[in-house]
């Protein structure tokens, strides 16, 4: 059953544009990470999040998340395509977002520190004595580093306003979970925190936003964290020129039949909720409006050698008085 149909049919919209804008920014780089099949777990997370809270997505489908928090297409564009008006000034893709908006940026190739980061920001809510909580996502392999561990046993002993999502798609680059841990759930992991540990499955949306906002309900109530893995799959390689020969086909269309956004569509159409014809002028829309903004960032101005001075490299020197 479901209970909010406006509140799904905006998580729904949310996913095609994600599935979109995706494959549009893979067509247009090589070194893109593509997030097609995982689109329930970031939109299932971060959706609902009220303007104070912080968000930390992972670095694949961190896009959407960026969008959810008020960037525009075409700011996206901008750092997608290296222009000098994004965010990130032309030097980075554009998991680059102002922190105004409450969302940390996807700021270091080294993967990890976003963890022990939003545990920081949570530390410094409780210590504003604020209600606002945050939600931090990494993937199955991340969350075998130490920062994990470091920033979730902190968590849980200071019981920090935060929610801890493992975007588990099974694969960290070529490395398959089962050769990465022994365990056979993450989110069992909880235990040995001493916090609460729910697994949920992370190609439905609905699933993963009902677990999230519950987590966020405890934590706002002082209650300290919660770990939630979400189970998905990454139907593409790491990155968009990776053609994934390390996996078997079959485990692919095994997984393939499971697309999120397919499942969704299906279980709005036996509501009686969302025709065929509904659905395909949301991915009309979508793929329109993704075009349009791509047109529009690709008149932005490059970035110049000149940008990159002392300047931005180093802070002004002391003047002796």
């Amino acid at each position: 059953m479901i209970e909010d149909v406006k509140q799904v049919l905006a998580m729904h919209r949310l996913m095609v544009q994600s599935r979109v804008l995706d494959e549009a920014c893979c067509e247009e780089s090589a070194h893109w990470f593509p997030s097609q099949g995982e689109e329930a777990v970031p939109v299932g997370t971060f959706y609902g999040l009220r303007p104070d809270d912080v968000c930390a997505p992972a670095y694949r489908g961190a896009p959407i998340v960026y969008l959810m928090r008020g960037m525009t297409l075409e700011q996206v564009w901008a750092g997608a395509l290296g222009k000098r008006t994004s965010f990130g000034r032309g030097r980075h893709f554009s998991f680059t977002a102002p922190i105004e908006l409450r969302v940390f940026p996807y700021i270091a190739g080294d993967l990890g520190p976003i963890i022990s980061q939003a545990t920081g920001a949570a530390f410094a809510q409780r210590y504003r004595k604020s209600d606002a909580v945050t939600a931090v996502s990494f993937g199955d392999g991340t969350s075998n580093r130490g920062d994990f561990h470091e920033a979730v046993n902190l968590g849980a002993a200071w019981r920090l306003p935060i929610v801890y999502v493992i975007q588990n798609n099974h694969w960290a680059i070529s490395m398959p979970i089962e050769k990465a841990t022994a365990a056979k759930r993450l989110a069992d992991r909880a235990a040995g925190y001493g916090i609460p540990g729910v697994a949920v499955d992370g190609n439905d949306v609905l699933a993963v936003h009902t677990a999230v906002q519950e987590a966020v309900r405890r934590a706002r109530a002082g209650h300290g964290p919660t770990l939630i893995e979400a189970e998905t799959f990454r139907m593409r390689g790491h990155i968009a020129a990776d053609t994934a020969s390390y996996r078997a086909p079959e485990e692919v269309e095994e997984w393939r039949g499971r697309d999120p956004i397919q499942r969704l569509e299906a279980r709005l159409a036996d509501a009686g909720v969302l025709s065929a014809e509904d659905a395909q002028a949301v991915w009309a829309e979508a793929a329109q409006e993704v075009g349009e903004a791509k047109a529009a960032a690709q008149r932005h101005p490059d970035i110049l050698p000149t940008d990159l001075g002392l300047d931005e490299m180093f802070a002004t020197p002391l003047r002796e008085a």
